[in-house]
């Protein structure tokens, strides 16, 4: 390895690899080559510590080979998932992720476009929730679970199909009597929509319901409240719950359990995400899980489109049922 001003020059790899220097200049710039001689020149490039200077390829193609995402945060396992799945999508292209938390601060939303407008990112991908958010003109935008306009591609699950389903399978499973409980962004995002399509189909079957729906910042207690006053006799007045999300359905059942009132057993409960224990086990409820990697592939596929004006405005992939424990088999 050569260091300070016998740095190793790609002239240098090229020798050491046994290859045309045109090959070396493919490979670093992620083109297409034969394997063969990738791998020499992967293996060049390890043993002589030839740094590539990304910044002057940059300037040279006007492309950074990075694209933003934007993400309230990991700790949710939902979008944890759905960073892992981004990340494994961009690198099969050779890209890399600049990944911006913002622990949902409506300002944070816009720095982060900034500063990555101003890192010349070759396209940015952003789950949302600032109402006044505005989308940038110069750089490909790819939104999740939120529709902006029809020159801005959105890719989303099925979210009012996932609420008519989670209705559904509760009905086949024997329930009559159904509860939908849900806390989320005051906006009109897609997530809003499972709410609409749980309802249809109740209205379709013709069975009695009931919908608890909160804006974000309102205290759990409201769901505990509720609860509460739908038991009579030590009963649960319904016998399936839709829940809006997984996280919140197991916040749910331990309100549930701690009334006296078990799952399934009392009351069926399937919740949304498709949660798994410890990132890929078992799924911590019965659920309607989102295609993460679908959702992943297609966001990554959408924003690095040549042609993103022929994108639809809305890419719409299909949820599915998960036994997960909370319903009965």
């Amino acid at each position: 390895m050569q260091t300070g001003k016998n740095a190793p020059t790609m002239a240098d790899v090229a020798r050491e690899a046994g290859v045309a220097l045109g090959t070396v200049s493919k490979v670093v710039n992620g083109l297409s080559v034969g394997e063969a001689y990738k791998e020499k020149v992967e293996k060049a490039i390890e043993r002589l510590g030839y740094q590539y200077n990304s910044s002057g390829r940059a300037l040279r193609t006007d492309r950074t080979n990075i694209i933003a995402l934007i993400i309230p945060n990991t700790i949710n396992p939902y979008f944890a998932l759905l960073v892992h799945h981004i990340n494994i999508a961009l690198e099969k292209r050779n890209y890399r992720m600049l990944l911006c938390f913002t622990e949902y601060d409506r300002n944070r939303e816009v720095e982060f476009i900034q500063m990555a407008r101003q890192n010349r990112v070759d396209g940015i991908i952003a789950l949302t929730y600032n109402p006044d958010l505005t989308i940038p003109e110069d750089v490909p935008f790819v939104t999740i679970d939120r529709f902006f306009s029809v020159s801005v591609p959105c890719v989303a699950a099925d979210n009012f199909g996932g609420g008519w389903l989670a209705a559904n399978k509760l009905y086949e499973l024997g329930c009559r009597h159904l509860a939908f409980m849900r806390i989320g962004s005051v906006l009109t995002n897609e997530p809003s929509k499972r709410k609409e399509g749980f309802v249809s189909a109740c209205v379709e079957l013709g069975i009695p319901f009931e919908v608890i729906a909160l804006d974000d910042g309102t205290p759990l207690s409201r769901f505990q409240d509720f609860l509460t006053g739908h038991i009579h006799g030590g009963k649960l007045d319904f016998d399936g719950i839709f829940v809006g999300t997984d996280t919140l359905a197991w916040q749910v059942i331990t309100m549930l359990r701690q009334m006296g009132i078990n799952v399934p057993e009392d009351v069926q409960l399937i919740g949304f995400d498709g949660i798994r224990m410890f990132g890929d086990l078992n799924p911590v409820v019965s659920t309607i899980a989102q295609p993460v990697q679908e959702i992943a592939e297609a966001c990554v596929s959408t924003v690095l489109s040549k042609h993103l004006s022929n994108v639809p405005s809305l890419i719409c992939l299909p949820v599915k049922y998960i036994f997960g424990g909370t319903t009965k088999a």
